[in-house]
């Protein structure tokens, strides 16, 4: 694998409003990475800079092509490297049906009409090919829009909050989609203020409040870093409920309640993100 972004020192303001604040960070090939943190934060902004929609007001992005073996100047774009990008502001053709769209947007990026029919098939969106998209959920312009970023067999997909405001059922296609996409060794940047999608989806998890990265890493390390109790809650068969240090003088207990089968349920101590979001930055994820 190699390093397909590296985003260096990046700034960003609107006026006087300083979005960004010296973001530095690497995608590698093959993995999820997901900027997790609140509305506000600065997510999407970044998203436009790394995908050349903004130009950012000081620091260096590259996209490096060639599986990230031929690093480009600056700014530049891999020659190699095919971007899809779902967001919520690129806005779908409403007189036209679900198959108009595809087909308009398959032309663009010179995509293979049977392109078109496998991801139809993927997204479950057949049956509503010929249906306006005026006349569409909310989910289900969501799979289009998703439907939309793929056509290009993309080396590198940008999901913008592609699950915000869904019901749970579109949310579970749509996890399933990147999952696939991840195996098939599509690299994917994910932005989301959802605690559950990032630990569920992501390789790795960049923290963002205010405009800075707080916090990186896998979701599990990132939780045990921050572990501050090390507890074990222990629940018995009886219903009774012990906290004991996560620690080798527990052993002996912790064994006993095995060996006398009262052990029900056991629990370790680390929290979740949205807790260790709350930790370093006052705030919730979902704010």
């Amino acid at each position: 694998m190699g390093t397909l972004i590296q985003a260096e020192h990046i700034t960003h303001s609107f006026g006087d409003k300083i979005v960004l604040e010296d973001i530095s960070f690497s995608v590698e090939q093959g993995e999820v990475i997901g900027l997790l943190g609140p509305s506000g934060a600065g997510k999407t902004t970044l998203v436009n800079i790394l995908t050349g929609q903004l130009e950012a007001s000081g620091g260096d992005v590259r996209i490096l092509g060639d599986g990230g073996n031929g690093s480009r100047e600056p700014g530049a774009r891999g020659k190699n490297l095919v971007t899809g990008v779902m967001m919520d502001s690129f806005g779908l053709y409403e007189r036209l049906s679900v198959w108009d769209n595809l087909r308009i947007f398959a032309d663009i990026y010179r995509a293979p009409v049977s392109r078109i029919e496998k991801l139809l098939d993927r997204t479950q969106l057949r049956p509503a090919r010929n249906k306006t998209v005026s006349k569409l959920s909310k989910g289900m312009r969501g799979r289009v829009n998703l439907c939309r970023a793929l056509l290009k067999e993309a080396d590198i997909l940008y999901l913008d909050e592609p699950t915000s405001g869904l019901d749970p059922s579109t949310i579970w296609k749509i996890h399933q989609l990147i999952g696939e996409e991840k195996q098939s060794g599509t690299t994917v940047f994910l932005t989301t203020h959802n605690m559950h999608e990032a630990q569920a989806l992501c390789d790795r998890i960049l923290l963002l409040h205010e405009g800075k990265i707080v916090e990186s890493g896998a979701p599990e390390d990132i939780c045990t870093r921050h572990d501050s109790r090390r507890e074990i809650e222990v629940t018995l068969r009886d219903g009774e409920r012990h906290r004991i240090p996560n620690a080798r003088e527990s052993e002996g207990v912790l064994s006993g309640w095995i060996r006398e089968e009262k052990l029900r349920s056991i629990h370790s101590s680390e929290p979740d993100l949205e807790k260790v979001f709350l930790d370093i930055t006052g705030r919730r994820l979902s704010d």
